[in-house]
């Protein structure tokens, strides 16, 4: 039996990854599928050592289809995400449409693999990039010792709000080169050399993406008393998000414990030496890569028996385009 895997929004930052992530990994399709707008249909892009030409996502272009990967946006995903799965498709989605609906499982693979197989709408959610990198490294820990608080300060790239931000902060970058304004439309405010919280409000007075992390980490873990305080930034780095967290358990931990658990903890790669300047996890190290980079791990001064740690994991893999393919290789 042949198997047929479509990319939704191929053209996109994270569709381009996803068709790579494909090819790199060997994922076993016998035919992939690359959908985008209709603005983008035949548009060739690079798949492998050749290219897949571009087709105009819409309802029939499911038929036959196995695995839709989903990376178009909310809108996309509400309207053609139920037409593929009533076609036959197993559709693994990237956006937010569907992560809190209660008949989606919202699936980390490093953390609840399981989930997945449990899909009534026949629908599976990718978690937003910044929960999931945090959950790689949450999810040792809360087996450890059942996690109560978690405090994290996000520093996350612009590709994560797609092409269209990653021209504009480059395009500040040679501004401020040559001594021009700034312009910015995509993100409020100029970026390049900036601190930046552009996300859409949400409820009392917390951004989406911080209610997000919030509710998706307590859905992924599956303790909805699990504490989360979130802040979110976007920062003048390409690719690479970065996280600073403050860890609680209800009982205490060590650092020495932590570390144990990490090392050994599946889509980690922890960074033991001691602390030195420039010794850390980078964006500059993590992006390319597949893994959830995590260092800075010390005992809290102030708190007795918690942890403090960095993280940082390239957002358009892991936060992305790897997780869903980590799904799909799992059905």
């Amino acid at each position: 039996m042949s198997l047929v895997v479509a990319v939704v929004g191929a053209t996109g930052v994270v569709g381009r990854q996803m068709l790579q992530v494909l090819k790199e990994r060997r994922f076993p399709a016998d035919e992939v599928i690359a959908l985008a707008s209709e603005q983008s249909e035949g548009t060739e892009l690079a798949f492998g050592d050749g290219t897949v030409r571009v087709r105009r996502a819409r309802p029939e272009s499911f038929d036959g289809v196995d695995i839709a990967l989903f990376s178009a946006g909310r809108t996309v995903s509400r309207e053609l995400g139920p037409a593929a799965a009533a076609r036959g498709a197993v559709v693994i989605d990237n956006s937010s449409a569907w992560r809190m609906d209660p008949d989606v499982p919202l699936v980390v693979p490093e953390v609840n693999p399981t989930a997945a197989a449990d899909r009534p709408k026949g629908i599976i959610a990718n978690p937003n990039c910044s929960t999931i990198q945090m959950v790689v490294a949450l999810a040792p820990i809360h087996r450890l010792a059942a996690i109560e608080h978690v405090v994290v300060s996000t520093y996350q790239a612009a590709s994560g709000k797609g092409q269209l931000a990653v021209a504009e902060l480059c395009a500040q970058q040679r501004a401020l080169a040559a001594g021009k304004p700034l312009e910015h439309s995509v993100f409020p405010r100029p970026l390049a050399q900036n601190l930046v919280m552009d996300w859409k409000p949400g409820d009392d007075d917390w951004s989406e993406e911080e209610l997000k992390m919030i509710h998706e980490t307590r859905k992924i873990l599956g303790d909805p008393d699990i504490g989360i305080s979130p802040t979110t930034v976007r920062v003048p780095v390409i690719t690479g998000h970065c996280e600073a967290l403050f860890v609680r358990c209800r009982e205490p931990i060590s650092a020495a414990e932590v570390k144990r658990a990490l090392a050994s903890a599946p889509g980690v790669r922890l960074q033991d030496e001691p602390y030195a300047p420039g010794r850390h996890p980078q964006p500059l190290e993590c992006a390319g890569t597949d893994w959830v980079y995590v260092g800075r791990v010390r005992d809290d001064l102030a708190v007795p028996g918690a942890v403090n740690l960095w993280v940082a994991a390239d957002n358009l893999r892991k936060g992305a385009a790897l997780n869903a393919d980590q799904i799909a290789e799992q059905l």
